[in-house]
This record gives C-alpha cells, structure tokens and sequence, in this order.
C-alpha cells in the first residue's frame, strides 16, 4: 500500500503537499477548497502554478481528492440534486485543472424519501450528467462505501454495484474502501474468516478490480452500529489485525491509501502511519 493522509489546504492548496511530506507521507488526499460551503473562488494561475511546482518538487507520490460533504448526489428533489450536481461538475473541473486522477465522493442520502435502489439509480444519474459535461476530463470518481448513518446508501455493496451499473461510462467510475464504515457497516474484519468473507462478497458485488483507493480508519463504536466515528489506528474496535492483512495484501500493493483519522489525539497522523509502517514485515 501507499500510505498517506489527509492533510490541510489551509492558506493555500500546495501546503497540503509540504503538510504530507513532513507527515512522512507517500500519498496525500486533499479537498480542492473548503469543503462545507458552496461556493468558492475559481482556480487562480498563481494557485494552480503553486500546486504544480509544488508536485514536481517534492516527493509525495500520488494525490487524491475528496469531494465536499454539502454535494448529495441522490437527494430527492429537483433543486437540491441539480445544485449537487453542478458543484460535483466543479470539483471534476477543479481535479482536472489541478491534474489529480481520483475524486472520491460519498453516494449520497434519500432524506428517507426514496427506497434505497431509487437512490442509487438517482446517483448515477447525476453521475453521468456530471461526465457528459466534462467528456474531456480523466478524473475517475470513486465511489465510498458509508458507514450507513441515518438514510444515507453506500453502506452495503450493492448500493456501489448498483450505481456503477447504471453509468455509462464506466472508465470515469471506481470506488474507495473505507475500514471503518465498512465495520460499522456490519463487515467484521477483524477476523481472518471475516476479512476473506468481506472481500470476497466485495469482489461478487462490486469487483475488486473496481477499487482504486483507501481511506484507513479505526472504528470507534461497535460492529453494525452504523454511526462513523473514527479512531487512531489499533486503538479503537477494530484493533491492528485488519490493518495487518491489508498492508500486507499483495492485492492492494499499489493502491493509495489515506488515513482520515483524528489528528489531534494520540500523536495523530505521524504516529499512526508508523502504527501502519510497523505492521509491514
């Protein structure tokens, strides 16, 4: 695996890559502007050059996206959808100006009003209005596997199966595996049993060849409890076992791999890829 995290854009987009290089990172995930308002300032030159140089100069391997936690690409009604759909247009053009591959979005939520397979179908909508208006751009969206709070789809696999089933363009679609949605989800992978069980229903479902990223993420609320809460690694439910399997997974080898956990509690991001890095042979 290529171990990283995500780190802040705070006073300008190319800090996020010295923040990942002093994190001893070799991948760094990132949102392309702040990612709890609608509305933000076009990429300037000045900030797309910074962030240019800034990748040819440092060492930080391969770069990913996050979407922002306001798009809801399965919402129900006209309006909502279509302002969800044109900031998730956005941030394609925004990955595409700033040369990042991978986009990862969360599916999206049917406020309770849409069965669950409506709202997959209503995703992949948006998600093929959202490539026909960017047939130029060679971002791939990875869709992330939820921890399945409140009516939000993602958290079983064939909500992802799906979804990639009714886009068009299938090259532009892929999907993120999150370890601690997919335990609070209902996937046990703290056994050796349940980490086969777990990827070999994913492989059935969805297709591992399908997955392109990470985010590795300790749990902390029990199996099944369907809340996201996350914890520095090998210190909440999960513990270190599945994170052994999966950086020792030769399946998963070459796939980047983002820490989303709290980085302000037990040494933070520093310490908990050298939880990771202690875990390789």
């Amino acid at each position: 695996m290529i171990l990283g995290a995500h780190t802040s854009i705070a006073g300008g987009l190319h800090l996020a890559l010295e923040r990942g290089v002093d994190l001893g990172c070799d991948m760094v995930q990132v949102f392309s502007k702040n990612q709890r308002q609608w509305r933000s300032k076009p990429l300037s030159e000045e900030v797309i050059e910074a962030w240019t140089a800034a990748r040819r100069e440092l060492p930080v391997g391969p770069v990913v996206c996050h979407d922002s936690y306001l798009i809801n690409l399965g919402h129900p009604d006209d309006d909502p959808w279509q302002r969800s759909l044109a900031a998730f247009i956005d941030e394609l053009e925004r990955c595409q100006a700033l040369s990042i591959e991978l986009l990862v979005l969360h599916p999206g939520s049917s406020l309770g009003r849409l069965d669950e397979g409506q709202c997959c179908d209503r995703v992949a909508e948006a998600l093929n209005r959202a490539f026909d208006a960017t047939s130029d751009c060679q971002t791939v969206a990875c869709i992330e596997n939820t921890a399945g709070q409140g009516s939000s789809i993602g958290h079983r696999f064939w909500h992802l199966a799906r979804i990639i089933a009714g886009v068009e363009a299938t090259h532009r679609v892929a999907t993120c595996f999150d370890t601690c949605h997919a335990f609070a989800s209902g996937h046990d992978l703290r056994s050796e049993d349940g980490y086969r069980q777990t990827w070999e229903q994913y492989d059935r479902e969805v297709g591992i060849h399908r997955l392109r990223v990470f985010h590795l993420n300790d749990a902390r609320r029990h199996l099944g409890s369907r809340v996201d809460r996350h914890a520095n690694i090998g210190l909440g439910e999960l513990g270190e076992e599945p994170f052994r399997r999966l950086v020792n997974d030769p399946r998963f080898a070459h796939h980047p791999a983002a820490l989303e956990t709290p980085s302000e509690e037990n040494g933070g991001h520093r310490e908990d890829l050298n939880r990771l890095r202690a875990l390789l042979p």
